[in-house]
């Protein structure tokens, strides 16, 4: 498994038709990338996009509702890879697929990661649902893994999100460069075995 990639630059392109509020997101996400959550304002983003000054705050009234949107969507893709690394496999290799899945997410998308958890944007319903989605399914797989007796017993969201932690440090690690990118997969094949380690009953 190879866990570092080089991200592709994206080119600015100017908007001609289609959908406007995604193409705002897709380009506020390239300059949360490149400048930060303070780089970010509606009157650059229509700028990018080529629209008029007005045409964002027809879907964002102000910088916090874009900066939310971006939170939310976020969470959605993360959800997204959750579900489809549980789609296949016996329950240890479903929850090694969602491990690499999120571990790949986070070294990815820093900047976005940092949104989506640092809480820059405000406690919405929307953010709250989203947030209650993306971890639906780590959360269903501990705890079905505990009713059939392969996860220690306790809170599955502690669990789960104990695990998140870990994984969540190592992405640091490697996106800052402490860790070498050739080190990056040794580390976390035993990041997950010790964290299968730690899930497996006490005989």
């Amino acid at each position: 498994m190879t866990i570092i990639k080089r991200r592709e630059v994206e080119r600015p392109r100017s908007y001609h038709h289609g959908d406007l509020r995604a193409e705002l997101l897709r380009r506020a996400e390239a300059t949360l990338r490149s400048s930060g959550a303070d780089g970010l304002s509606l009157r650059q983003l229509a700028r990018d996009t080529g629209v008029s000054h007005a045409a964002p705050s027809r879907h964002f009234r102000d910088k916090q509702a874009l900066l939310d949107a971006l939170a939310v969507a976020g969470f959605e893709r993360l959800g997204g890879a959750f579900e489809t690394a549980a789609a296949t496999g016996d329950f240890l290799d479903r929850l090694r697929a969602m491990a690499r899945g999120y571990l790949r997410f986070a070294i990815d998308n820093p900047e976005l990661l940092a949104l989506m958890f640092v809480r820059k944007h405000r406690q919405t319903p929307e953010i709250e649902a989203a947030v209650t989605n993306a971890f639906a399914t780590p959360f269903r797989m501990i705890a079905d893994g505990q009713t059939r007796g392969e996860v220690v017993p306790g809170d599955p969201r502690r669990i789960c999100l104990s695990a998140v932690a870990a994984l969540q440090g190592l992405a640091a690690f490697v996106s800052s460069g402490f860790v070498p990118a050739e080190e990056a997969d040794g580390l976390f094949e035993d990041t997950v075995t010790h964290m299968l380690d730690g899930l497996r009953p006490r005989r």
